[in-house]
């Protein structure tokens, strides 16, 4: 889709909240610049957290409403502030005309997605598919938390999902009920311990208590020392859509 491809890796602290993982976040540089290269990457970018965030700097950004204070937001305060100000550093660096944003992280695209329309930024904020693991996973560098035992469980988000999805197939649209279809299967995996199970409005990340609108069924869960999310986009009457398709 373009003629120049920018890759960034950058764990940046600004994002992580006292007490998490940021000390111990995976960092595999190596290997993944070994991926860019074998996928034709023109320029990775992986600068140090002093390049970004260099001690005279006073400016944040942040998304206010409804998009940030809920879900994510409320498990992560602060986190989507981290978020929106790599996110506008790193588009006024690299100048991108569309940068990507995968679909399991969906409430970080629409809070990018409305920093860079309320900013007036001159980028196309684009959402890709979920990549997922054989078993349904979303991949995720916090899957490396995983004992053998937890990962075995983590299957957990997927299934709840597909519970629901096909509650709604079979025509359940009362959206308290299917939240209860997620909690129910997780509950069923013993070493999991659910954070959240919701049902937003896909959009504007609204509570829905009717089914009558394009959703994203989102599910938040701790699994060991790993807090692992995963959504579906459900469109009414089309069933399940990956990215860009809502």
């Amino acid at each position: 889709e373009n003629d120049v491809t920018v890759v960034s890796v950058f764990v940046n602290p600004t994002q992580f909240g006292p007490g998490e993982d940021y000390e111990r976040y995976p960092r595999t540089l190596d290997d993944d610049v070994e991926i860019c290269v074998q996928e034709g990457v023109d320029f990775v970018f992986a600068p140090q957290p002093d390049d970004m965030y260099p001690r005279s700097m006073t400016t944040w950004v942040e998304v206010g409403g409804d998009l940030v204070n809920r879900m994510c937001g409320l498990s992560r305060p602060g986190h989507f502030r981290g978020v929106a100000t790599v996110c506008a550093k790193l588009f006024n660096i690299v100048r991108p005309h569309t940068a990507y944003f995968g679909q399991k992280d969906f409430q970080q695209f629409r809070v990018v997605e409305r920093m860079a329309r309320d900013l007036d930024l001159p980028l196309k904020i684009a959402l890709v598919p979920t990549v997922r693991e054989d078993d349904g996973l979303a991949m995720s560098s916090r899957n490396a938390y995983l004992s053998p035992r937890e990962r075995g469980q983590a299957v957990c988000l997927r299934r709840a999902l597909d519970a629901a999805i096909e509650a709604v197939d079979g025509g359940e649209r009362d959206v308290a009920r299917l939240e209860a279809i997620m909690r129910d299967t997780v509950s069923r995996y013993h070493l999991a311990r659910l954070d959240y199970a919701e049902i937003r409005d896909a959009r504007t990340l609204q509570p829905l208590k009717i089914l009558d609108k394009p959703a994203v069924f989102a599910i938040s869960v701790y699994l060991g020392d790993a807090r692992l999310i995963d959504n579906a986009l459900i469109v009414p009457g089309r069933g399940e859509v990956h990215g860009d398709d809502v």
